[in-house]
C-alpha cells in the first residue's frame, strides 16, 4: 500500500480492491457501472482501511448511531406549515444532540423513491438506522426493506408495520373519546375531516369514528378524506356545511384543517361554537391563538419524537424487546366546542 495508515487515499482503496479509482467513486456515489458484488468488495476494503468520503467516514468506521435517516413523502410547503412534524423532528433532534448524532432528512415524491433512498443510504453506509413514518395499509416499504438488515423504527400501529419495532399512539381510543365528548354535549350529527384515506392511521381513526357513532346511535356521519392542508380542509368543511343535513360538530385530523374550517364557518355566517363545534387533532400553538380557541386531542409530540429516537438507539444496540405505545392523546376542551344548538339547522 503506497500511503501510510494515517493517510489512506482512494488510490489505496482501489489498489486493495483490484479496481480503478473511478470504480471506487462510482460505488460511493451509487452510480451505475459497477456490479453489486464489486460495490460490496469496495465497501469492505474501505472499512478495513478506515477510509471513506467525509460524509460517511464515521458510519463506515463503526456501528455507532452517528447519522439517522428520515424520509418524508409529503410536499415541502406542507411540512413547513404543519406543526406536528416540526415538533416531532425537534423531539428526535433533542435525543440525537445528547449523543452527538445527526439527522439526515430528505423529502421524497412517492414511496418508490423513498424505498430506493433508504436502500442507497444503507448500502452506502450513509446511515446507521432509520425512522419510518406515515405507514399505509399493506405498505410496500415493509417487504422492500425488511431484508436489508437496516435497523429501523416504525412510527405506526403494529398492525401496519410488519417486523419493524413500532412506536405508536392509540388513535382509536382517542377518536372514541372525541366522539363521546361531542355526543355528551348533545350533538347528533358529527362529521370528520380526515387525512389521506390510504394512510394506516387515517383508516384506524375512520373505523373507530364509524364504530362509535353506530354504538351511540348517532345519525349517519360523513367522513371526508383530504391531503391535510388548509385548502383541502376548507373545501371539505364547505362541502359538509352546504349539505342538506349539515353537521353541528366536526372533528379534524389536524390543527391546520380545523383552523381553516373555522374560517369557512365565519365566511358562511356561522358562529363557533354556537352554531358549529370544532375539534382538532394535535394541540399546537395554532389551537391556542385562534378565536375562539380550538378544543383538541392533545399529546406531547416532542416527547413522541424523543421516544422514537430512544427506541432506535435500543434497536441498533440490540436491546429493544418489543413495541412501545406512548400515552394516548387526551381531550382538551376549549372555546370551539359547546352544547349542540337547540334546533336543527334549516
Amino acid at each position: 500500500m503506497s500511503g501510510s495508515p494515517e493517510r489512506v487515499t482512494i488510490k489505496d482503496v482501489a489498489a486493495r480492491a483490484g479496481v480503478s479509482k473511478g470504480a471506487v467513486s462510482l460505488a460511493f456515489n451509487h452510480k451505475p457501472g459497477v456490479s453489486e458484488a464489486t460495490r460490496e468488495r469496495i465497501f469492505a476494503v474501505a472499512r478495513e482501511l478506515g477510509w471513506a468520503p467525509s460524509a460517511t467516514a464515521r458510519s463506515l468506521s463503526s456501528r455507532r448511531v452517528d447519522i439517522v435517516g428520515l424520509a418524508l413523502c409529503r410536499p415541502a410547503r406542507l411540512l413547513g406549515l404543519e406543526p406536528f412534524y416540526m415538533d416531532f423532528i425537534s423531539g428526535i433532534e433533542s435525543v440525537l444532540a445528547e449523543r452527538s448524532c445527526s439527522l439526515l432528512l430528505r423529502l421524497v415524491r412517492d414511496l418508490d423513491e423513498e424505498i430506493a433512498l433508504y436502500k442507497e443510504w444503507w448500502r452506502g453506509r450513509m446511515i446507521a438506522g432509520a425512522i419510518l413514518v406515515d405507514f399505509r395499509q399493506d405498505d410496500p416499504r415493509v417487504p422492500a426493506l425488511q431484508g436489508l438488515g437496516m435497523p429501523a423504527v416504525a412510527v405506526g400501529h403494529p398492525s401496519l408495520t410488519g417486523p419493524f419495532p413500532a412506536v405508536w399512539t392509540d388513535d382509536a381510543s382517542a377518536v372514541t373519546e372525541a366522539v363521546r365528548y361531542l355526543a355528551a354535549l348533545g350533538h347528533r350529527r358529527i362529521a370528520r375531516v380526515g387525512g389521506p384515506t390510504d394512510l394506516g392511521h387515517s383508516a384506524i381513526r375512520a373505523r373507530a369514528f364509524a364504530d362509535t357513532v353506530r354504538e351511540l346511535g348517532l345519525e349517519e356521519a360523513p367522513q371526508v378524506g383530504t391531503g391535510f392542508d388548509e385548502k383541502e380542509g376548507a373545501r371539505a368543511t364547505r362541502t359538509l356545511l352546504l349539505g342538506a343535513d349539515r353537521p353541528t360538530a366536526i372533528v379534524y385530523d389536524n390543527d391546520i384543517m380545523a383552523v381553516a374550517g373555522a374560517g369557512v364557518a365565519a365566511e358562511m355566517g356561522l358562529t363557533v361554537p354556537d352554531d358549529l363545534s370544532l375539534l382538532a387533532w394535535d394541540d399546537s400553538q395554532l389551537c391556542r391563538i385562534t378565536h375562539p380557541t380550538l378544543s383538541a386531542m392533545s399529546h406531547d409530540v416532542h416527547h413522541f419524537g424523543a421516544e422514537v429516537a430512544r427506541v432506535l438507539f435500543d434497536v441498533v444496540a440490540g436491546t429493544h424487546t418489543g413495541g412501545h405505545q406512548v400515552p394516548t392523546p387526551s381531550l382538551i376542551p376549549r372555546g370551539s366546542t359547546a352544547p349542540a344548538p337547540g334546533a336543527a339547522p334549516s
